[in-house]
């Protein structure tokens, strides 16, 4: 399962975050380090595709994708040097894939001097994140350049490394350091902190909602391309409290739709380049979860191994289509319906019926 390290300030709002996302009840309070252990929990993607072909197959169970949530304790200035329990946090940090970058946009009257914007929010986390790769690249930098003198393998290791440790002592991070694709994937070996994927989502407070855009753009400038959210935690942690009608109702009640939660969840999951194929039938509608570029064979491992290795085909339809058709069987009866190979490319949206034999 995929991921999500949540990574902020201090009273960011982060556990919030967490409880809103994943419905756990995870100790927050207005102090710094009331989290000294990560939490982690799971949150479900949200899918209307998933729902809408449990009601057309009547099935019995729905199944939706997940993904994995941790909530990382506050990182104050001086973590990448053991600061407010820095060395533990960033270790944490060390084991998520992805970083999702917690900001808060609004005042603490209690705390005034943590009231910084979100942009100084974002440039002091990611300061903290590029010097502890620093220290990281560097030392492995000299592992390797001594290796290199008998191993051209090692030298040209050394010879990347070197090109992020430069960008990295001024502070600034892998994933804003001019580095091409090839380069940044080859880099995975090394576990900087900072060469994983990156969102952010602003922590707005509920008087800012329908000022989104302004508030956010500082970030968006600042990241340069990544995504990022404007979310009112607290709300949404209220709505999440509700039963799905209720919640529903509140959420258009405030003009927010399906609420900014769910667009922060499919954007996550999109992030690491996950897609979702889904299977229908009486018993259960699931969405699985698939890398981008993945072939048809692989999707069925994705079910069992035992599907990928004894392959034959998947009869495979759109979405869009099969719900245009009402049925699997019309699908099939108006031509809809595709029988393709295991070296088929599948995408995100396929209805998928896997057919092998072991």
């Amino acid at each position: 399962m995929e991921r999500f390290g949540l990574v902020g300030l201090p009273n960011a709002g982060k556990t919030s975050l967490f409880n809103a996302l994943t419905g756990a009840e995870a100790y927050a309070a207005p102090f710094a380090f009331a989290t000294t252990d990560p939490n982690i929990g799971v949150a479900k993607v949200p899918d209307k595709r998933v729902d809408q072909l449990t009601e057309l197959s009547q099935s019995q169970k729905t199944a939706h994708a997940t993904v994995q949530f941790t909530d990382i304790g506050g990182l104050i200035e001086g973590a990448s040097k053991g600061e407010g329990l820095g060395n533990a946090f960033l270790a944490d940090i060390r084991e998520v894939d992805a970083i999702v970058y917690v900001l808060r946009a609004f005042e603490l009257p209690n705390d005034p001097e943590a009231n910084d914007p979100p942009v100084e929010q974002l440039r002091l986390l990611e300061l903290e994140l590029a010097l502890a790769d620093y220290d990281s690249a560097t030392r492995q930098h000299e592992k390797l350049a001594r290796a290199g003198k008998g191993d051209p393998e090692e030298k040209d290791a050394a010879d990347l490394l070197a090109k992020a440790i430069e960008p990295l002592g001024q502070g600034t991070p892998i994933y804003r350091a001019n580095l091409t694709d090839d380069e940044r994937q080859a880099m995975r070996r090394f576990f900087l902190l900072t060469n994983k994927p990156v969102l952010a989502v602003v922590n707005i407070a509920e008087d800012s909602i329908g000022t989104e855009a302004e508030v956010t753009a500082p970030v968006q400038q600042e990241l340069n391309g990544a995504q990022v959210i404007a979310l009112c935690v607290q709300l949404e942690s209220e709505a999440g409290q509700l039963d799905p009608a209720e919640r529903q109702e509140m959420l258009e009640a405030l003009g927010l739709g399906d609420g900014a939660l769910a667009t922060f969840l499919a954007s996550s999951y999109h992030l690491l380049g996950l897609r979702t194929f889904l299977t229908t039938g009486e018993k259960e509608s699931r969405a699985w979860t698939f890398r981008a570029g993945s072939t048809a064979a692989e999707c069925a491992g994705v079910i069992h191994s035992d599907m990928q290795r004894g392959f034959i085909r998947a009869d495979t339809v759109s979405y869009d289509d099969l719900i245009s058709a009402g049925s699997w069987n019309a699908a099939k009866d108006k031509g809809l319906l595709r029988s393709e190979g295991r070296n088929y490319l599948t995408q995100d949206g396929d209805v998928m019926l896997f057919k092998f034999n072991i």
